[in-house]
C-alpha cells in the first residue's frame, strides 16, 4: 500500500461517497475506485459497503480509519515542515480546546494566527477533556488544552494557568446569599453538570468530597451551551469557570458567585504527544497562544494566575 491509497481511503470514508471525494481531491472517480480496490486486495478485507446512496465503512474499515488517519496527518505535516525549513512557516495545525476555553480565546487566536502566520491553517477542535485526550493520543489533533496536573498524562506539557470556578444561577434565584457561597449552601440546589470523566465534573466532585457535601446533580450534560442555557432558563445552577460566561454575566442572563470553603479551581495545561516532535507550524501556534493568554491575564480579561511555563510572559 502507499500513501496515496491511504489518503484516498480517508477522504472517501469522510465524504461518504466517491463523487464527493472526487470533488475534494480533484481526482477522477475511476482512479479513486481503483485505489480503494487495490487497498482492499492488499489488506484482504472489504473496507466499504457499497450502495446506491454512497459508501459506508465496514467494521474493518472503521478500525483502519481510526488507526491510520492520525498517522497520515503526521506524515503530511512532516513533509510540510521539511519543505518550509528555508521559507515561511507553512502547514496545518489542529488545536483541541474545551468549550469553556473556546469562548474566551478562540476568536483572538484565529485572528492573530491569520495575521502573523498566513501559511498556516489552524483548525480548532472543540470537545470535553476526555475526548480531547483520546484525539491527541490517536494523532487526530496536534496539541490540546487539558486539565492538569501535568503528571496525570504521558505527554509533553506546558503549565498555563490556574482559574477559579464559580457557581452560576438564574438571576434573582438566591436572594438571601451574597457574592460568595459555601459548599454546604450548594448541597440542596439542583445542579446541571458535565458527566464524568470530564474536567469540571472531576474538579467539582473532588471539592465536594473534601467539604463532605453530597451534590444534587439533577442533569448530566456534555454540552456547555446546553448547561448554561438551562441555568439562564431558570431550571438549574452550574459550576463553571466565570471567564467562560462573561458575556452572559454582563447581559444579566445569569448571575455568579465565588465558592468559599473550599475554593474550587482548575489548572489548564497544554498537552502535546510525547512520541513525536512538534512541527514549525505547531511551535509557532504555541508561541502565539501563550502570548495571547499572558496578555489577557496581564490586562485582567482572563482572571487567572499564570502557571510555571507562562509566568515569565505575564
Amino acid at each position: 500500500m502507499d500513501l496515496k491509497q491511504l489518503r484516498t481511503f480517508i477522504c472517501v470514508a469522510e465524504a461518504g461517497s466517491l463523487s464527493r471525494a472526487s470533488d475534494r481531491l480533484r481526482i477522477a472517480q475511476p482512479a479513486l475506485s481503483r485505489h480503494i480496490k487495490l487497498l482492499e486486495q492488499e489488506i484482504g478485507v472489504e473496507l466499504f459497503a457499497r450502495h446506491v446512496r454512497g459508501m459506508d465503512l465496514t467494521e474493518p474499515g472503521r478500525e483502519l480509519l481510526a488507526r491510520v488517519s492520525g498517522l497520515v496527518r503526521q506524515i503530511e505535516q512532516s513533509v510540510h515542515d521539511i519543505q518550509s525549513m528555508r521559507a515561511e512557516v507553512k502547514g496545518h495545525v489542529a488545536l483541541g480546546l474545551m468549550p469553556t476555553v473556546s469562548g474566551v480565546l478562540a476568536v483572538r487566536l484565529v485572528e492573530r494566527a491569520a495575521r502573523e502566520l498566513p501559511g498556516v491553517t489552524l483548525r480548532l477542535v472543540e470537545g470535553y477533556s476526555g475526548h480531547l485526550i483520546e484525539w491527541l493520543q490517536r494523532g487526530d489533533i496536534d496539541l490540546s488544552f487539558l486539565y492538569g496536573p501535568s503528571g496525570d498524562f504521558h505527554l509533553h506539557t506546558k503549565e498555563l494557568l490556574y482559574e477559579n470556578i464559580g457557581l452560576i444561577s438564574p438571576p434573582g434565584s438566591l436572594p438571601d446569599i451574597g457574592e460568595s457561597i459555601r459548599f454546604k449552601e450548594v448541597e440542596a440546589l439542583p445542579l446541571a453538570l458535565p458527566s464524568r470523566p470530564h474536567g469540571i465534573r472531576v474538579v467539582v466532585d473532588a471539592a465536594a468530597a473534601k467539604a463532605g457535601v453530597s451534590l444534587n446533580v439533577a442533569f448530566d450534560g456534555d454540552s456547555f451551551r446546553v448547561l448554561t442555557s438551562l441555568v439562564a432558563n431558570g431550571l438549574y445552577h452550574a459550576f463553571v469557570p466565570l471567564s467562560a460566561v462573561t458575556e452572559k454575566l454582563n447581559a444579566g442572563i445569569v448571575e455568579a458567585r465565588t465558592i468559599a470553603r473550599p475554593q474550587v479551581r482548575r489548572q489548564l495545561i497544554l498537552g502535546m504527544p510525547s512520541d513525536r516532535s512538534n512541527t514549525r507550524a505547531t511551535e509557532s501556534i504555541i508561541a502565539i497562544l501563550m502570548d495571547e493568554i499572558a496578555s489577557m491575564i496581564r490586562s485582567g480579561e482572563w482572571a487567572a494566575q499564570p502557571g510555571s511555563d507562562l509566568r515569565a510572559l505575564v
